[in-house]
């Protein structure tokens, strides 16, 4: 991680292990546009929002109640000129206790300020972390990016080279 690595926390009352159990149940607080399991080490999991983004995370460290680090496998965008920005990046979570509260802090490791995709990246993964992953916290209801239709479109992950 360096200092210019996005980051953002949460604070809440919570026990940390109600967060770490929020925060792997992806389809509650980022999308419910999620094909595979975001909950279980080593597995892999399809993500996309329309045409505009699409990518596959891997859950690749899990510390229970502390750390869930993922790493993005395979990402698209369709709105920069380099749209693999995301790849080899890794979305980092750590609880820690902070006054009898539990501090949640997301890193996307590898997401910088030179990204074209930096501005766009920092407004979405602020609105999520910061609302929806808060909500599903502390009143068990996140916001996510609802179904477009059928679920996990293969057409699309293929056209995409993701599968």
């Amino acid at each position: 991680m360096t200092k210019s690595d996005f980051t953002t926390s949460i604070l809440i009352d919570q026990a940390p292990e109600a967060a770490f159990n929020a925060i792997k149940n992806f389809r509650a607080w980022w999308s419910e546009e999620i094909e595979g399991n975001t909950d279980q080490l080593n597995e892999v999991f399809f993500y996309h929002y329309k045409d505009i983004h699409l990518c596959k995370i891997k859950l690749i460290e899990m510390v229970p109640a502390k750390k869930l680090v993922y790493q993005v496998l395979d990402n698209q965008f369709n709105f920069i000129k380099d749209k693999t920005e995301w790849i080899d990046t890794k979305l980092i979570f750590e609880l820690t206790g902070e006054n009898g509260k539990t501090k949640v802090r997301f890193t996307h490791a590898g997401l910088v300020p030179e990204y074209e995709c930096y501005d766009v990246c920092f407004d979405a993964w602020t609105g999520y972390i910061q609302n929806s992953l808060y909500n599903l916290i502390t009143t068990g209801k996140g916001a996510p990016n609802p179904l477009e239709g059928e679920g996990f479109n293969a057409q699309l992950a293929e056209k995409w080279k993701l599968i």
